[in-house]
C-alpha cells in the first residue's frame, strides 16, 4: 500500500535486513542435513557466498583460497592488481594514508593506466593454482577487458555499475554497452548488475545475465545513498527481485539466480537474504576482516576513487581471524561474523529447510521490535547489567 508523503508523492514502504524475522516452522532438521549448494551457469558451489570484487578483499591468492573452500571471489578488473606488476607497494600506501589525505591518494593511485597483460597474468595466475577465475568490470570498460578475460580463460564475468540497465541514455557520439549482445558473444556466463527492482531485474534476464547483483549503495564502504540518495532496502529489493526471477522462469524455462549484494555483515544477513529469496550473497567487509585479505585491515568502496564524484569510503575493519574461521569455522567470535557456512546450516536445520529452494519459502515477519531489544540489550552490556 502507497504512503502519502505529501499532497504530490506517494510512497511504498520498504524493508531492510533489521526490520525482519524468519519464522520457525513445525519442522526442523539436523544441521548437517541442509544443502546449502547453488548453481550458476554450469558452475556449482557448496556455499553461496561470494567475495566483493573490492581492492582490499580479493587479490589472487583470496580468490584461489575461497574456491578452495567452496566459495567464490571476484577479482576487480578496475583496480589495483591490474595497473600495478606489484599492488603490495600500493596496497601499503593505502592502509597508510591519514584520513585527509585518502580520497586524493586514491585519486592519484587509479590514474595509473590498466594493463591488459596484467589481467590475463592474473586470470592465469588464478587458475594454474586451481582457483575458480570470476573477475569483474564497469559497462564502460568491459566491451575492452571482456576479450581480453575470455581468451585468458576466465569463469565468470561480472559487469557491475552503481546501477545497470538495458535502457541507458547516453551523450552523442558515446554508443553504451549493449549488454544484451555481451551477454551473447562471451563464452563463459555473465553476471549483470546492480539494480534494485522487479522489472530491471526482468529486463537483465530478457538480456542473456546468468546472474543479476541485487543491491544499490547499503555497503559498509560505499556512500551512493549518502551522495546520490539512491537505493531499496535489501529485504524488498530482494524479494522484488526474486518474483521476478520466479515470472522469468515460467517464461522462458531458464531459472537465473539472485545475489543480494552489500550492507551483510553476519551470519544472520545470509540467512534472511534467502529468505527472502536470494540463491546467494555477494559479501565485502566481512572478507576484509581475513588475515589473507589484501587490504591490510581496511576497506574501500570501487567507487572511491572517482575523478569527478567520489563515492566511498575507507574504513578500518581489522584483522579478526582466518578465511577459514570465517568462512567455515570454527568461530572465535559470538557476534556472526565467523563461520558464515555453520551459521546457514544451523538456521536452515531450525528452519526446517533442507535446501536453498526450501529456505527461500520459509516464513518472513516484520519485527522492528526485535532491533530495538537488541539495542536494549547491548546498552545494558555496556553499562554492566548484565543479561
Amino acid at each position: 500500500m502507497d504512503i502519502q508523503i505529501g499532497r504530490g508523492k506517494t510512497a511504498r514502504r520498504a524493508y531492510g535486513m533489521d526490520e525482519i524475522a524468519l519464522v520457525p516452522g513445525c519442522r526442523t532438521i539436523d544441521p548437517q542435513l541442509a544443502d546449502t549448494q547453488w548453481q550458476i551457469g554450469s558452475l556449482k558451489r557448496e556455499i553461496p557466498i561470494i567475495a566483493s570484487a573490492m581492492d582490499g578483499v580479493v587479490d589472487v591468492k583470496m580468490a584461489v583460497h575461497l574456491s578452495q573452500m567452496g566459495a567464490l571471489g571476484v577479482l576487480n578488473l578496475d583496480g589495483i592488481q591490474t595497473r600495478y606488476e606489484d599492488p603490495n607497494p600500493i596496497l601499503d600506501q593505502i592502509a597508510a594514508v591519514d584520513v585527509d589525505g585518502f580520497v586524493t591518494l586514491m585519486q592519484k593511485l587509479y590514474q595509473e593506466p590498466i594493463k591488459p597483460e596484467l589481467i590475463t597474468q592474473r586470470i592465469q595466475e588464478i587458475k594454474s593454482q586451481g582457483g575458480i577465475a570470476a573477475v569483474s568490470s564497469t559497462p564502460i570498460t568491459a566491451e575492452k577487458f571482456g576479450p581480453i578475460a575470455a581468451e585468458a580463460g576466465v569463469d565468470l564475468y561480472f559487469v557491475q555499475g552503481t546501477v545497470v540497465s538495458t535502457d541507458h541514455g547516453a551523450p552523442a557520439g558515446v554508443i553504451p554497452l549493449n549488454l544484451k549482445q555481451f551477454c551473447e558473444q562471451m563464452p563463459m556466463p555473465v553476471v549483470l548488475g546492480n539494480c534494485v527492482t522487479y522489472e530491471v531485474t526482468l529486463e537483465l534476464m530478457r538480456a542473456g545475465a546468468a546472474g543479476i547483483l541485487i543491491g544499490i549503495g547499503p555497503g559498509a564502504a560505499c556512500t551512493s545513498r549518502g551522495v546520490l540518495g539512491v537505493g531499496v532496502p535489501q529485504a524488498t529489493a530482494i524479494a522484488d527481485a526474486a518474483a521476478a526471477r520466479d515470472d522469468f522462469e515460467r517464461e522462458s524455462g531458464r531459472y537465473i539466480p539472485v545475489i543480494a549484494d552489500g550492507g551483510l555483515v553476519t551470519g544472520g544477513d545470509v540467512c534472511k537474504c534467502i529468505a527472502c529469496g536470494a540463491d546467494a550473497v555477494m559479501m565485502g567487509s566481512p572478507f576484509a576482516r581475513a588475515q589473507e585479505a589484501p587490504g591490510r585491515g581496511f576497506h574501500w568502496g570501487m567507487a572511491t576513487p572517482s575523478p569527478v564524484l567520489p563515492r566511498g569510503t575507507r574504513i578500518k575493519v581489522g584483522t579478526t581471524g582466518t578465511l577459514e574461521q570465517i568462512l567455515r569455522g570454527p568461530a572465535q567470535l559470538d557476534d556472526g561474523t565467523h563461520n558464515f557456512l555453520g551459521a546457514l546450516q544451523t538456521s536452515m536445520g531450525t528452519l526446517g529447510a533442507q535446501t536453498i529452494r526450501e529456505m527461500q519459502q520459509v516464513e518472513v515477519v516484520i519485527a522492528p521490535s526485535l532491533l530495538t531489544e537488541g539495542k536494549v540489550y547491548q546498552k545494558a552490556q555496556k553499562l554492566g547489567m548484565g543479561k
